[in-house]
């Protein structure tokens, strides 16, 4: 019998720090590498006032790091133009109106749509945090139209300057984001391997491994259909993480990590003892890689109520601020943007970890202020030091970051002239709080009624994917192509149900949700994905319990 959980705002474990990303240097050497020059140049000549256009290029550095260098190039194209774009409409508003009700209104609507598109296209983190941000505070700068061709010109120059920073790893190591990825989900499915495939737990330690597995076929599919010898190593090894998933009980663990080292390693060539009689088997990427995907306007529908949530949360706080007089509404509005996830439960989250983080960071520019109004060289090179702490940190928790990020956006502020800490940090505090708490308030009068509607869809495509596996196992010989795609089909259907699952469960204010079918299905699937691969003589036999009918049922 299925029930609606009961909602709570938690506090455990919500500043707890996590481990550091694995690559939590490269996007914080990166943006550093792509802040410092333009800023410098700036500074050089004598117009570091502009240096908030060319901000809006340098922190497109921040996105992409997850992404073979192929996908990469185009990603970072596409967050330039967006960037781009974002400040474009925020300039011509500002040379056209100094109403701030208006320039706080056009604010939400496009903090709005850049939550919206960042979700629909998975951009990656830090998400649509930065596009808000650099957009919102272009909107109170001082303009005029003659003005805004050249603003733009700055920023298209910094985000092309991004660009090649972000590409530059890839000449040292061409296929490094693909190694980590499959590293992770080889640790992962080792982690689930030493459960044996039972005991406490070990469903959480399947769905992380399965999502792990998944995730790095992304990011080799990422690529496009260009196989070497490289990538093909990597294939093997995912299908070997994907027998650990289908067999734990047969499968070393300390092999699985033995892997992971080597591709964590420096060499750019591999050479690893990797089982060979199984690449025939890797028909399914051909076939993934055909299939057509879904369009933006499709992948934007669903995100609906949240883009209403970012726009109504957004406008209410920039208008609570301006009704308490406070000099900065675009603070109070980034605040509430910055909010919003993937429901109620993880917005509650993320403001308190934002508020904590703000206001410790308000103390951090309180200490910094001294030094950085020195002189204009120790104020670009305390930014350009809070960059990199800020990308350093945020990866272990949100408000650690923050305590970095609060003290930078204050001293951006005082790129154009020195200005009154005293009221910048209690400006800074007023919109913090006011943004968090209206934005949270928003976030549980805006209902996501859509998310039970889309953990019917997860689910409905789990069994769909099911019964066609179950099918072709039925068949006396099935075609290797059409089952090695049935499962990795049956695998992305399973890892989406599991993230609707979770999304929809710290929803608030919607029916109950069928958490008994969701544990069915997943259970079954996972038979029927254990089936497949059983079946295709990836796995061992000797402790296999049978293709059952439910395995097999259409």
């Amino acid at each position: 019998m299925s029930s609606a959980p009961p909602h709570r705002l938690p506090l455990a474990g919500t500043l707890r720090l996590g481990r550091p990303s694995d690559i939590w240097f490269k996007p914080a050497l990166s943006v550093v590498a792509a802040v410092a020059p333009p800023n410098l140049t700036l500074l050089a000549l004598g117009r570091l006032d502009l240096a908030v256009y060319t901000m809006a290029g340098s922190l497109c550095a921040l996105y992409g790091h997850n992404r073979p260098y192929a996908a990469r190039a185009r990603a970072l194209v596409w967050v330039v133009l967006g960037m781009v774009a974002g400040v474009a409409a925020a300039l011509v508003t500002a040379s056209l109106t100094s109403d701030a009700v208006i320039l706080v209104t056009v604010g939400a609507v496009l903090a709005a749509a850049q939550k919206a598109v960042c979700d629909a296209t998975r951009v990656g983190p830090p998400g649509n945090v930065i596009f808000t941000f650099i957009s919102s505070a272009s909107l109170f700068a001082p303009q005029t139209l003659g003005e805004v061709p050249g603003h733009l010109a700055l920023a298209l120059a910094a985000g092309a300057w991004s660009w090649l920073v972000g590409m530059a790893p890839g000449l040292v190591r061409p296929h490094g984001p693909e190694r980590r990825a499959t590293a992770q989900a080889l640790n992962a499915t080792a982690a689930y391997a030493e459960t044996r495939g039972t005991g406490e737990g070990h469903a959480g330690a399947r769905a992380a491994g399965a999502a792990a597995v998944h995730a790095a076929w992304q990011s080799l599919l990422a690529v496009g259909d260009r196989p070497d010898a490289t990538r093909r190593a990597l294939e093997r090894l995912l299908v070997r993480a994907e027998v650990a998933l289908a067999a734990p009980a047969d499968t070393d663990p300390a092999r699985l990590r033995a892997w992971a080292r080597q591709l964590r390693g420096l060499r750019r060539t591999l050479s690893l003892d990797i089982p060979g009689e199984y690449a025939d088997e890797l028909l399914g990427v051909d076939t993934e890689l055909a299939l057509p995907r879904p369009s933006l306007r499709r992948r934007l529908a669903p995100l609906a109520p949240i883009a209403a949530r970012t726009a109504i949360g957004c406008a209410l706080a920039g208008y609570a601020s301006l009704a308490l007089g406070v000099g900065r509404p675009y603070w109070a509005l980034v605040t509430a943007a910055s909010l919003y996830q993937a429901n109620v439960t993880l917005t509650w989250r993320r403001g308190v970890q934002r508020v904590v983080g703000n206001l410790v960071g308000v103390l951090a520019f309180a200490a910094l202020a001294p030094l950085a109004h020195a002189n204009a060289l120790a104020l670009v090179l305390c930014c350009a030091a809070l960059n990199f702490g800020a990308e350093a940190l945020i990866g272990r928790n949100y408000w650690l970051g923050s305590i970095c990020v609060t003290p930078m956006a204050l001293l951006i502020t005082e790129f154009a002239h020195v200005q009154d800490s005293a009221e910048l940090m209690t400006d800074r505090i007023a919109d913090t709080l006011l943004g968090a708490i209206v934005g949270f308030v928003a976030a549980v009068a805006v209902t996501n009624r859509r998310a039970g509607d889309r953990l019917e869809q997860a689910l409905t495509e789990v069994e769909r994917a099911r019964e066609g596996a179950a099918r072709l196992l039925a068949e006396a010989r099935p075609d290797p192509r059409a089952l090695d795609g049935a499962r990795r089909g049956l695998a992305s259907a399973l890892v989406d149900l599991r993230a609707t699952a979770d999304a929809a469960a710290g929803e608030w204010w919607q029916r109950a949700l069928p958490h008994d079918r969701v544990v069915l299905a997943e259970q079954s699937g996972h038979r029927t994905l254990a089936a497949t691969v059983r079946r295709q003589g990836l796995a061992p036999r000797r402790h296999d319990p049978g293709t059952t009918t439910e395995d097999i049922r259409p």
